[in-house]
């Protein structure tokens, strides 16, 4: 210490400049004051320059050396100037230290005395005041403990029935929602059961709710209905089974039930649709920030929501058609009108719309159980119908029904569902609601009716009907028309091709006949008898009636399709019965029939069979009754009809019933309209093409005994054929044939006074008179038992005269069985070879014939050998009746 002092007092007695020292200390670098890990060695070091100079390092050494002087000597006046301050405080820290001995000595006795009262006193005493002090406590706490436990206990019990009450309410708000759904409502009920987290369970009980809002509603609407016709206020009803309940539904209150039950049914699956659209829109809304309150909804099981709504759809629309197939199979419909059930048929199509709509279901179960009714109902409803057509057919007197030349099936009540061209007289405006309408039915119903309305409300609006006006007044429906009756028009245009073409014999295949050129009818008019009439479809009562009645069955096959083919059945049993009925009526007569000239077809003769024992019941009324057939299959059969005693077809004047043959071979032309339904058409083809083959049994009828064919037969008996020279005049039985002609032309003219006669009727008519006429001539000839060339030249002359008078009444060319009387007279001429090829290729003349051909023309030029042997070759022969 005393070197130290003194080397400082040494340094503070050098003499120095206070402002020299202070430029000498600030002339030292920052660096030095920087911090104590400075090495000022390795500093100077780094300094020096590259080439060292002596001088240079002395002086700058000595600089060194004046700054540490300077700044040991200022370091030294600081220690000098503090030295009685650091004496002092250098006693008192020696004070300190020992105090700190003393009191260390201190706490080691107070420790080891606290050890002692520890061991003594603490543990033993105050550790049995400190344990009775906590148990106090401790049995304190249990107290409180088990009096909250108690209030907690009781507050559950509260909770758990408030959260009871609270699902109770939130359920029967749920139930509400199945018949009358409110977003609003539906929302806030969501919400509720989202705050619970039992979404799941909502869907559960919704699908229980929609169950039972689907049995409450019908039981109720039917249990009003029975109560209400029942007039009582008998309480059995309520305890029925539905199912039961429904066999009390009266038939005045069928239909209005059966109504407000689909009714009823919409709104539940309308209000199950729109849940299904809440849940989808909150399913778009899963990507989008929330509504405050719907934060919770984005955490449900949306797809067990999802799959549950969409399984529920199949269920619900099950249980539907549970109903109300009760409902349809609990009431015996055999006996409803027909406009009625097909108001039936209609609400129940538009239920299955509405099933297809709601979850794509082909309702099995509706298509069958009203295809159980249908069918039960058909049957009763078809054999009703036959046996009123057969007593439309008995009462029938085949005249004219006046109907408008502009008569289209559309127009009838019947066909309107068809949507077919309307008549003229619908207005503007119900066509533009018909088309509105169109469009609409484009949406689907769940879109027309998602917010009011209902789809079964629209039958009664429909049920309004147009009047139909389809009847002329007095045959004419203007003076205007009737002003134009009598100009030029193509008499068979209201014909269909199949009735168009011209006659072709059915046995020989000889080629058509062709009638004359349109111009030449058209200039002539002479087989035209049709110039006095209107143009407008022939029609009679039976024939409305048939229209309407095909109508009416088309319309069930458009509505119900499980019994379509057995209603096309019916259809075409209907037709089998008008086309047997006419057959019978003017086709039948077994005098002609047994001529050999081949008047019914084997297509028709087939047809008519078939028809007599599929559908006419041959057993006379009360007689053999279920004998010679079973009851069921006798209520398939109708009596054949019978001809009104109104309708004569034995006057002459009026050509044996001429009009009232038109008027019926022209009512199955009525019927080919009805060939423009699909489904139709090839039943109409098939029959009608057969039912045009009647024209030649029911007008040959007519040409048999229009002309006196027995008087000529007569007549020619009389005239002498072996004649030797030739004769330049005619018989008389010529002129008397043409004069039956003649008579037969003008009572053709009379007749289409009243009905026109359209020109392939006349065609058939005069081909059928002049086919009779040259076989009768054929037969003439052949009852001639002596003649010579000259009298075979009388023949031909007769027959030549004949030719060119009768080409004058008729526009028909060429003319029918020509070459048949020709061939035969020319047959005179014949050697005996060329007779025994003539008998083999020409088998369209009766044995009769053609042995007088060998006895009388040969019997002169051969032995009696040859002869047997011709007549032999005649009777080997199998002809078949032309």
């Amino acid at each position: 210490m005393k070197s130290l002092l003194e080397e400082l007092r040494e340094l503070r007695q050098q003499p120095i400049d206070p402002q020299a020292e202070q430029e000498i200390i600030d002339s030292i670098g920052e660096v030095y004051f920087s911090n104590d890990s400075f090495d000022m060695v390795q500093h100077e070091l780094e300094k020096l320059p590259p080439e060292l100079n002596l001088q240079e390092l002395e002086d700058y050494r000595d600089k060194l050396k004046r700054q540490q002087a300077a700044v040991s000597k200022r370091v030294a006046d600081l220690i000098l100037e503090k030295q009685p301050s650091y004496v002092k405080e250098l006693e008192r820290v020696t004070a300190l230290q020992t105090n700190l001995q003393l009191a260390a000595v201190i706490c080691t006795n107070a420790r080891r005395q606290l050890n002692v009262a520890k061991a003594g006193f603490t543990e033993a005493s105050l550790g049995l005041l400190a344990n009775q002090r906590r148990r106090q406590l401790l049995t304190g706490l249990l107290k409180s403990l088990r009096t909250i436990k108690t209030l907690v206990g009781e507050l559950n019990s509260k909770l758990q029935d408030t959260l009871e009450q609270i699902e109770e309410q939130l359920d029967v708000a749920l139930s509400k929602t199945c018949k009358h759904f409110d977003v609003l409502h539906y929302t806030k009920v969501q919400m509720a059961y989202t705050l619970l987290g039992k979404t799941q369970t909502a869907m559960d009980q919704l699908h229980m709710h929609f169950t039972q809002a689907i049995h409450n509603t019908v039981f109720q609407v039917v249990l009003g209905y029975v109560e209400l016709c029942a007039g009582n206020a008998d309480t059995k009803f309520q305890k029925m089974q539905y199912k039961d309940l429904c066999t009390h539904i009266t038939l005045d209150s069928y239909i209005p039930c059966l109504m407000d039950l689909c009714k009823a049914l919409w709104e539940v699956m309308l209000s199950y649709h729109r849940t299904m659209q809440w849940h989808e829109e909150q399913d778009k809304q899963e990507t989008t920030p929330p509504p405050d309150g719907f934060g919770g909804l984005l955490t449900v099981d949306r797809s067990y929501v999802k799959k549950k709504l969409e399984h529920g759809l199949s269920r619900i629309w099950q249980d539907v058609q549970l109903k109300v197939k009760s409902y349809i199979l609990g009431t015996d419909m055999s006996n409803f009108k027909y406009d009625d059930f097909i108001v039936v048929l209609d609400v129940i199509s538009r239920l299955m719309q509405v099933g297809e709509e709601f979850c794509g279901s082909k309702s099995e179960v509706l298509q069958e159980s009203i295809k159980r009714q249908s069918v039960n109902y058909f049957k009763n409803y078809h054999r009703a119908r036959l046996e009123e057509l057969r007593m439309f057919l008995e009462n029938e007197t085949w005249e004219l029904c006046p109907v408008k030349s502009n008569f289209n099936i559309a127009q009838l009540h019947e066909f309107k569902f068809m949507g077919q061209c309307r008549s003229p007289s619908v207005s503007p405006s119900r066509q533009a609601a018909s088309s509105s309408y169109a469009a609409q039915e484009e949406e689907s119903l769940f879109q027309q009716y998602v917010q009011d309305g209902n789809p079964f409300e629209m039958h009664i609006e429909e049920k309004e009907e147009e009047t139909e006006d389809v009847l002329a007044s007095n045959g004419y429906e203007s003076d205007e028309l009737e002003k134009s009756v009598y100009q030029e028009y193509d008499s068979d245009s209201d014909v269909p091709e199949e009735l168009k073409q011209d006659y072709v014999d059915e046995q020989t295949g000889d080629a058509p006949l062709k009638s004359g050129s349109r111009e030449t009818i058209r200039s002539k008019k002479k087989s035209d008898y049709c110039l006095n009439k209107a143009n407008a479809p022939i029609l009679t009562n039976t024939t409305l009636n048939v229209i309407r009645l095909v109508g009416k069955y088309i319309q069930m096959m458009n509505i119900l399709k499980p019994i379509a083919f057995d209603v096309i059945h019916c259809v075409s049993q209907l037709f089998d019965y008008y086309l047997y009925a006419v057959y019978t009526f003017f086709g039948r007569n077994d005098m002609y029939e047994s001529s050999g000239l081949g008047l019914i077809s084997s297509r028709l003769r087939t047809t008519l069979n078939r028809i007599q024992e599929s559908l006419i019941d041959m057993d006379p009324v009360g007689e053999n009754a279920g004998v010679h057939a079973p009851t069921e299959d006798r209520k398939e059969k109708v009596p054949s009809p019978h001809l009104s005693h109104l309708v004569v077809l034995t006057n002459s004047e009026t050509l044996y019933g001429l009009a009232q043959r038109v008027v019926t071979l022209a009512q199955i032309v009525c019927l080919l309209p009805l060939k423009d339904v699909a489904f139709y058409r090839p039943f109409t083809w098939q029959t009608v093409s057969t039912a045009s083959e009647l024209r030649k049994p029911i007008y040959w009828v007519v040409a048999a005994k229009a002309i006196d064919y027995e008087q000529m037969l007569l007549m020619m008996a009389g005239v002498k054929w072996d004649i030797r020279e030739i004769m330049s005049q005619h018989n008389i039985y010529v002129d008397v044939l043409l004069k039956e002609f003649e008579q037969f032309n003008k009572r053709l003219g009379e007749v289409s006074r009243h009905v026109r006669i359209p020109l392939p009727v006349s065609n058939v008519l005069w081909e059928h008179c002049i086919r009779l006429a040259n076989r009768t001539l054929v037969e003439g000839y052949a009852n001639v038992k002596k003649c010579s060339n000259e009298g075979r030249a009388l023949m031909q002359l007769d027959f030549q005269q004949f030719l060119m008078k009768l080409e004058k009444l008729t526009d028909l060319r060429p003319i029918p069985d020509k070459e048949f009387v020709e061939t035969y007279i020319k047959a005179y001429y014949l050697t005996e070879n060329d007779m025994e090829q003539f008998i083999k290729n020409h088998r369209e003349y009766s044995m009769k014939q053609l042995a007088n051909l060998v006895n009388v023309c040969l019997g002169s030029h051969i032995n009696k050998r040859a002869r047997q042997k011709l007549l032999a070759a005649i009777d080997d022969i199998d002809r078949p009746k032309r």
